[in-house]
């Protein structure tokens, strides 16, 4: 009975896995686990949600330096 738990990838492990990923440095132990255990959609809603605030972080980070540049 306990293996069924140990079985259950957390979501925990499911944003390691993204961060993991967006870096290139995903574990051959962790990406079976992610594809024999996981649920493709908690990835890709993971990674969608990873994508847009990566973006929106570039984005306010253009802003400041361009606020800082011009001096306003």
């Amino acid at each position: 009975m306990s293996g069924a738990r140990e079985d259950k990838v957390k979501f925990g492990d499911v944003v390691k896995s993204v961060a993991a990923a967006f870096f290139g440095v995903q574990s051959a132990k962790n990406r079976e686990r992610d594809f024999t255990h996981g649920k493709p959609i908690h990835y890709i809603l993971v990674g969608l949600i990873a994508t847009v605030l990566f973006v929106l972080g570039m984005w306010g980070l253009v802003k400041l330096f361009l606020a800082y540049a011009t001096g306003g």
